[in-house]
């Protein structure tokens, strides 16, 4: 199994930035997926999941109405749209999945992880 996250970059405040995520070796279809993030010193977080149809969502306090989860199932691929960024948005991004709907909220929950990417916001 392999998740593959990439579109991380260097911002300023205010933009937007897209995030990618690209599943093999599993039956993507089948799996809810969400993303969490990392910053520096701090635990990793859940920011957003959807579910495996895609006609659920959740998301963090700190990113409703910011951040979009979607996801592509022909393609085997998970996005995050981020807008209007902020510095405290900057940490590393990690896409995962999991058969648990009803717990998509923590980490415990997930199965398989991606490798990260990194988005700086810078002020």
């Amino acid at each position: 199994v392999q998740l593959q996250a990439s579109g991380g970059g260097l911002v300023q405040a205010g933009d937007s930035l897209t995030l990618s995520c690209t599943a093999s070796g599993l039956p993507f279809s089948d799996y809810n997926m969400g993303w969490f993030r990392q910053a520096p010193g701090k635990e990793r977080e859940f920011v957003a999941g959807i579910s495996d149809s895609g006609g659920l969502t959740k998301y963090a306090r700190s990113v409703q109405d910011r951040f979009i989860i979607s996801r592509e199932n022909a393609k085997n691929t998970l996005y995050l749209q981020m807008n209007s960024l902020k510095p405290v948005d900057t940490a590393v991004y990690y896409c995962a999945a999991t058969r648990d709907w009803r717990l998509i909220m923590f980490r415990t929950r997930y199965g398989y992880w991606g490798q990260g990417t990194q988005v700086t916001v810078s002020s």
